[in-house]
């Protein structure tokens, strides 16, 4: 393969598309080769620092979606971050955000609120690539978050152990490193973090807020008066702690670093067991998890750190990790979509786009619970299937689309337009990935593209028929279990 004036191997090729999976929603053919060029080690760091970052303007949205703007409805704010999703220029600044959803799981069912949840997705997206200690500062502060888990009614004298709970046993160091006497300290400590509006804001100082009454102004506030200052200890601190002394203490401890390099290992490079097994279940490569460990120290809790050195190791790199994840209803709608180059502008199709993943099992800003998602091979089953193989063989079988109108465009350019059924396979495998299936996948695709015999392209009204069929070939390749896989 020839690119820029030099060769390319399938080599480089498969695993410059195997880091765009993870790091984002795979890529484009063209996008593969202008991140060939740049290397795998430069592409890696333009992924974690992008010069810039783009994505369809929310003036635009807002031109054709009264409902996003004003971000009451839960669907229409999932909808506005999936127009990120597919349009932005710096995939995995926007994967952090879907990353971090699926952990500190905030929904919409009891916050009744969408734009505190938007606001939330946005912190991830500014801090979820920095060090762990503020990001758990930032999230003990968020409006969404506080109401969530119940920090508004957690007073000095009557304690409310919901975010302390939730901050040790799923958000920081997981079950069995911390005593039921942590949590409660915990909840002491983070007594009078609540929120600055409404009644208490019009006492304090009427501050200028938009709509200062209702939740649509929800934001941080703390209540000193309501502080629990006695002294309490927790893990290996002592002393009139506050939600700040908890959450170094929490950053620091070894469990905490194990805890967030796991999760960070089942999203970018394979799916481990669900979380409530991680007591009783060891790491699928303890290895990698102390590498992602050190680099977490090393860096003083850096989350950009961690994933620098996940992406450069050679365990990441292995070929036993590629097609080791299931992709989540997000990344597999968003991922096509790309593919396709659909939903370039505003449309209302995009509240379907929500909703189908919602039938797929991830109903985005409404988790089911505060554990979020059990993903992996959970996320599917006989409907949730269906729903997958149907949404993307649409998207990648409509010849109308751009991306894959790009697609046949090539095919057209190669070998005189003139394919014999394991060529066009292989071609159409290597074009959409490239995709690595296995033989008995591989066989089983010829066998359906020889039906009609070879395909040829012409000057003629035959080019419709065979666009048809290429666009068929690549329906029946989006229902591949490579092509479901991270």
């Amino acid at each position: 393969m020839i690119n820029g004036g030099f060769k390319m191997s399938k080599q480089d090729l498969e695993l410059m598309a195997h880091l765009l999976r993870r790091a984002g929603f795979g890529a484009t053919r063209e996008e593969l080769e202008v991140c060939i060029d740049k290397g795998y080690e430069e592409t890696v760091e333009e992924l974690l620092n992008p010069t810039s970052s783009e994505s369809m303007p929310d003036d635009i949205i807002h031109r054709y979606h009264v409902d996003i703007h004003e971000s009451r409805y839960g669907p229409s704010a999932a909808s506005n971050w999936l127009y990120r999703l597919i349009t932005t220029t710096s995939p995995l600044i926007e994967k952090i955000p879907l990353f971090w959803h699926g952990i500190f799981a905030t929904g919409y069912t009891k916050t009744n609120q969408a734009r505190a949840l938007l606001n939330q997705i946005d912190m991830f997206r500014k801090h979820g690539l920095g060090k762990f200690d503020n990001l758990l500062m930032e999230l003990s502060k968020d409006p969404a978050m506080l109401i969530w888990l119940d920090n508004q009614d957690n007073h000095d004298g009557a304690i409310n152990e919901n975010f302390g709970r939730e901050l040790l046993e799923l958000f920081s160091m997981g079950v069995g490193n911390y005593s039921e006497e942590d949590i409660k300290e915990a909840s002491r400590a983070f007594t009078g973090w609540t929120l600055d509006n409404a009644e208490y804001m019009a006492i304090r100082a009427m501050k200028d807020s938009i709509w200062p009454y209702g939740r649509i102004s929800w934001h941080f506030g703390y209540r000193p008066e309501d502080h629990d200052n006695g002294n309490k200890k927790f893990l290996d601190e002592a002393g009139n702690l506050n939600g700040k002394n908890v959450i170094d203490a929490i950053a620091r401890n070894p469990a905490t670093a194990e805890f967030v390099a796991r999760h960070i290992y089942d999203f970018f490079v394979a799916d481990e067991p669900p979380v409530p097994q991680w007591p009783y279940k060891s790491p699928r490569d303890p290895k990698a998890i102390k590498i992602l460990t050190n680099a977490y120290f090393e860096s003083g809790y850096e989350i950009k750190a961690m994933l620098r050195a996940l992406f450069n190791a050679d365990f990441f790199k292995a070929d036993d990790v590629r097609y080791a994840r299931v992709k989540g209803p997000a990344e597999l709608v968003v991922g096509s979509i790309r593919t396709s180059g659909d939903f370039q502008k505003p449309t209302l199709d995009i509240l379907d786009v929500s909703y189908v993943c919602e039938f797929m099992g991830q109903s985005l800003l409404s988790p089911p619970t505060v554990e979020g998602w059990h993903e992996g091979t959970e996320w599917i089953n006989s409907g949730s299937l269906v729903e997958r193989i149907n949404f993307v063989s649409k998207q990648l079988g409509d010849t109308t689309k751009p991306g894959i109108q790009k697609i046949i465009s090539s095919l057209k350019t190669m070998d005189g337009g003139h394919f014999k059924p394991h060529d066009l396979v292989e071609t159409c495998l290597d074009l959409i990935g490239p995709l690595n299936v296995s033989d008995k996948t591989k066989q089983a695709l010829v066998s359906h593209v020889s039906r009609d015999g070879d395909l040829v392209f012409s000057d003629n009204s035959d080019d419709n028929k065979s666009e048809a069929r290429v666009g068929n070939l690549l329906s029946v390749i989006a229902a591949t279990r490579e092509y479901q896989m991270g």
